[in-house]
């Protein structure tokens, strides 16, 4: 691989690990919400069992589907979130090598002729 095709490689694995980010990111949103969903379900649910709430099935109904509703999207994104955080820190690990491989110049301050000298 030329030194364009690596700086190429480097631009696409760099945007796909920004998605991955923002995946994740995504996900943990979701998995926050989820988690608030199960905690307001379970309090109703023992609200109603214990009588603090009276019984009503639309109310009973709303704290089972929160319960369950929160348990899927709660799974679901873990495990979402689990698969991009590995193929995140694949693609970091792959965009690593490929800069390892290329003929990078270290540009020091007092040789480089656009930046100012200090005296």
């Amino acid at each position: 691989m030329d030194g364009d095709d690596l700086h190429e490689e480097v631009s696409r694995l760099e945007a796909q690990i920004e998605q991955l980010a923002q995946a994740i990111e995504s996900c943990r949103k979701i998995i926050l919400a989820s988690k608030a969903a199960i905690a307001l379900g379970a309090i109703l649910l023992v609200a109603i069992m214990v009588g603090a709430i009276r019984f009503d099935p639309m109310a009973f109904m709303a704290a089972v589907a929160a319960l369950l509703g929160g348990t899927v999207l709660f799974g679901s994104n873990s495990s979402t979130s689990q698969e991009k955080t590995a193929a995140l820190k694949a693609a970091e690990a792959q965009r690593d090598e490929l800069i390892g491989r290329m003929d990078l110049t270290v540009v020091g301050e007092r040789n480089h002729p656009d930046l100012p000298r200090l005296h």
